[in-house]
């Protein structure tokens, strides 16, 4: 092969990525992992991370053969901290009777290990709300943490 001819593989998983690159292939991109880290992207930047830490993320990802995304997704029979990662979002939709609805954030007590990541309120997207922000009907509050303290923080904005 002509070793200043750039090969550029297109595969519909990442089963044979390693082999690809050794056959002489210059760059291999996966269609569900790289769609994936697309998704990814965009949700950091709906959650307000700058550009530069997405695209320098993401360039990261590709340059490791997309390692982190795949071994997420070959071990799934594995248990979260097994995985190495405990960090989750969840959302909560906060409905008329909820008891954050009138509140301030610094007047709910949240476990310390969630973090509201941020509020959607009429398809705007609040990221990193301040303590002094009031919840609304029809709020939907971004969490972020482990498991436990997101079902506990979402307990208390719904019921006290």
């Amino acid at each position: 092969m002509n070793p200043d001819l750039a090969i550029l593989v297109r595969t519909r998983d990442d089963r044979h990525i390693d082999e690809l690159l050794e056959a002489g292939a210059t760059e291999v991109l996966p269609e569900g992992l790289e769609a994936s880290l697309m998704l990814g992207a965009q949700l950091l930047l709906l959650l307000g991370r700058p550009e530069s830490e997405v695209a320098e993320r993401m360039a990261a990802i590709r340059a490791e053969r997309y390692h982190p995304l795949r071994s997420f997704f070959h071990r799934q029979g594995e248990g979260e901290a097994e995985r190495g990662y405990e960090r989750h979002l969840h959302t909560v939709a906060l409905p008329a009777q909820a008891h954050a609805v009138g509140r301030r954030l610094d007047a709910i007590a949240l476990p310390d290990e969630a973090e509201v990541v941020a509020i959607r309120r009429g398809g705007i997207l609040v990221p990193a709300p301040r303590g002094e922000a009031v919840l609304r009907e029809g709020d939907i509050v971004i969490l972020g943490g482990p498991p436990p303290a997101l079902e506990e923080a979402e307990a208390r904005l719904l019921q006290g």
